[in-house]
């Protein structure tokens, strides 16, 4: 899209735990994990703490898996004067699953102020769901910036 961009947004899913958060957390198994293999060698079960330590790891490798693909995933919507083009990210590759004329792309926002709500994208019988990444309320808010980018646009072109 080389024209001019009403809306350019990432639309990316949120961690529910930060750095921060996770540091603690990871801590408090290192911790609890330590604590036992100290009373497991205490009571002379030397193999044991081997696999407390392939808990720890285990622990670990989910961690990661889990924040690579929550990272690496977003929908990016943007609109122009001449179309609304939606696309899904995944790392560094770009797929594009919507490409609509900006002047008959409708926003459809069902079930308004809901924990269903959901909004979308309709043109001649076709309807694309975006922003499930958000919350409700930021699903309606993203509703009103998307069809207030794609009146702007409309305004640019007629």
């Amino acid at each position: 899209m080389a024209a001019t961009l009403y809306m350019d947004a990432r639309l990316a899913p949120t961690r529910s735990l930060s750095k921060r958060g996770f540091a603690w957390l990871f801590g408090l198994v290192i911790a609890a994990n330590l604590a036992m293999a100290a009373f497991v060698i205490a009571l002379h079960a030397f193999p044991v703490p081997f696999f407390l330590g392939l808990d720890v790891l285990g622990v670990w490798l989910a961690f990661r898996a889990s924040y690579r693909g929550a990272a690496s995933q977003a929908e990016r919507v943007q609109v122009s004067a001449d179309e609304v083009r939606v696309s899904h990210e995944i790392g560094r590759h770009a797929r594009t699953v919507w490409t609509s004329p900006t002047a008959f792309t409708r926003v459809a926002v069902e079930a308004p102020g809901e924990h269903e709500t959901s909004v979308s994208l309709q043109l001649s019988g076709r309807s694309l769901v975006v922003a499930r990444a958000l919350s409700p309320v930021e699903r309606a808010d993203f509703a009103k910036a998307l069809e207030t980018a794609i009146r702007k646009a409309r305004a640019e072109r007629y």
